[in-house]
């Protein structure tokens, strides 16, 4: 399945990289993604890497995180940077099937466990 990693805690302006080991998903079949879910509040999305390799942010993402793949490794990764006490959550790795009738990514509903990101102020 997926298996998220890299998380921990760091202080504000500081960076950590993610990684999910995503054997099977690294292919034109799947989209991937990263979502995150602070506590006590709804999981929200963060960024999608699609079956074309197109990347997509969420705003308070944007010009921050970084969203790619290593086809080798079979992981997805996010780099995260300039973090803020914002930043704090569980952040899950998701796939999607491919819908190959509209050529969209389908509904993530490939879930791993988390990780959890603390950024202190």
């Amino acid at each position: 399945q997926l298996l998220e990693s890299g998380g921990g805690s760091v202080p504000a302006g500081g960076s950590l990289r993610l990684s999910c080991a995503a054997p099977g998903y690294i292919d034109s079949e799947y989209c991937l993604a990263w979502y995150r879910q602070p506590e006590g509040k709804e999981r929200e999305w963060v960024s999608t890497l699609t079956f074309t390799d197109k990347t997509s942010y969420a705003d308070f993402a944007k010009g921050r995180f970084t969203i790619s793949n290593d086809n080798a490794k079979k992981t997805l990764s996010l780099q995260m940077n300039s973090l803020n006490s914002g930043d704090t959550a569980l952040y899950y790795c998701a796939a999607a099937p491919r819908d190959w009738v509209t050529g969209r990514c389908s509904t993530f509903d490939i879930w791993g466990q988390g990780t959890q990101v603390t950024v202190s102020s």
